[in-house]
């Protein structure tokens, strides 16, 4: 009884916290600062329709002085139900990153969990990411095309998706950060949502069957503890955060302990806060600081 509450608990908030008006109404509005923002509609052929991506320049990315210069990226995934605008409209990020040198890139991953499809041929978020996405920001803009000036995070799916990004393709990211990531998603069976089919609903064209072997090959917890120790050092830096408060709270624990068992390097914080964007506007700070320090090592 007690998990079902609480999983009921957590579906309300992680299914409907990108839109609840209480949420909206708290949030910061940003300032624009004319030239920063560019929005590409991009043509996916792998997903077999247009998937924009919203990017965030330097402030000093157009002088005449930096036009040979290039750019560190951090790609910045949307959580389920939400889009490549949250990022922009929901919190101050444009303020935030006044101070850093880094371009930042917002893809569309709609409901996609950021994974390719058991069951859906064209839904392929995962090698949109890997393998169209970062080409043609590199293509379009002045960004480094190395593992050091590369970095991923995102919030709730997009903190599953960018963990499972970094541990998937390290030699791609010098970075993966979550921020109340939905880490379980890939074990989460028709069992455990019965009666919440709005979930399923997302998850099961995506991952399919209990026994497939994309969900095998996406669980997070499944991909770490099967990690060669000879691979471990090949891993991007993890960081991990979590509101004591969120429904996730004990699953991004677990994963913490677990990431710590096999001693990978990672930063893991928990402090007072929701599944909500009140605490992802606060913590995304953490993310541009940490990325700012590993772009410079």
């Amino acid at each position: 009884m007690y998990k079902r509450v609480r999983l009921l608990l957590l579906f309300v908030v992680v299914w409907f916290g990108v839109s609840l008006p209480q949420l909206a109404s708290s949030t910061p509005t940003a300032v624009a600062q004319p030239g920063r923002i560019q929005t590409i509609q991009f043509a996916s052929k792998l997903v077999g329709k247009t998937l924009p991506y919203s990017v965030l320049l330097p402030l000093n990315y157009n002088d005449e002085n930096a036009k040979t210069k290039s750019y560190p990226v951090l790609y910045l995934l949307h959580g389920l139900a939400g889009h490549y605008t949250n990022w922009l409209e929901r919190t101050q990020l444009i303020e935030y990153t006044a101070g850093y040198g880094f371009i930042i890139v917002m893809p569309e991953g709609n409901d996609g969990w950021y994974t390719d499809s058991a069951t859906v041929q064209n839904d392929k978020y995962e090698s949109y990411i890997i393998q169209e996405l970062i080409p043609d920001v590199e293509k379009r803009f002045r960004v480094s095309a190395l593992r050091s000036g590369r970095a991923i995070a995102g919030l709730s799916m997009g903190g599953y998706g960018a963990l499972k990004f970094g541990i998937k393709y390290p030699q791609t990211f010098a970075l993966a950060g979550s921020l109340s990531g939905a880490l379980g998603a890939a074990s989460w069976t028709e069992t455990d949502l019965r009666g919440y089919e709005a979930i399923w609903r997302s998850l099961q064209p995506v991952f399919g069957a209990e026994d497939s072997s994309t969900r095998a090959t996406n669980d997070l917890a499944k991909l770490v503890r099967e990690l060669p120790s000879e691979r471990i050092s090949a891993l991007p830096f993890l960081y991990i955060d979590c509101g004591t408060e969120d429904p996730l709270f004990k699953s991004n624990l677990d994963f913490a302990e677990l990431l710590r068992s096999r001693k990978i390097p990672h930063e893991y914080r928990e402090l007072p806060g929701r599944h909500a964007w009140k605490y992802w506007d606060a913590q995304v700070l953490e993310v541009l600081r940490i990325a700012n320090t590993r772009f410079t090592k």
